[in-house]
């Protein structure tokens, strides 16, 4: 059982809104460090910079979307293990089947809740504390 509070998260999403209500959801269940990202290229360059425990990322972004991260992610040896749950306002199954190809850990749709979020997370990490 992990502690929320010493989850990493990194939070990719090019719309400012969508990044705060993610980071006050994490908030309200004890995670507290986090970073964000406003499209995937900045994603990649952060992780690489400091890897994260679990990214969170839209999937419909410019220059890098979700699935490029994902892909990214998965290939680069020194964060290939890093948590990723896909954001996505679409239940899409062609994206939801790529999305798996590639190694994603699970899937939040919009809009969510905070109980939703907690359960996605605890779908990956087990139990937070």
């Amino acid at each position: 059982m992990p502690a929320a509070s010493a989850l990493s998260v990194l939070i990719v999403d090019d719309q400012l809104t969508i990044r705060s209500l993610v980071r006050n959801g994490l908030q309200q269940i004890g995670v507290t460090n986090t970073r964000e990202a406003g499209d995937g290229e900045e994603a990649v360059a952060a992780l690489v910079a400091r890897p994260a425990h679990l990214v969170i990322t839209d999937f419909n972004m410019p220059k890098l979307d979700g699935l490029g991260l994902l892909r990214a992610i998965r290939s680069y040896e020194p964060i290939r293990n890093t948590a990723v749950i896909m954001l996505t306002g679409r239940a899409d199954p062609e994206l939801v089947q790529r999305a798996a190809q590639y190694g994603v850990n699970n899937y939040l749709v919009k809009p969510f809740t905070v109980a939703t979020l907690r359960e996605k997370i605890e779908e990956v990490f087990g139990a937070l504390t």
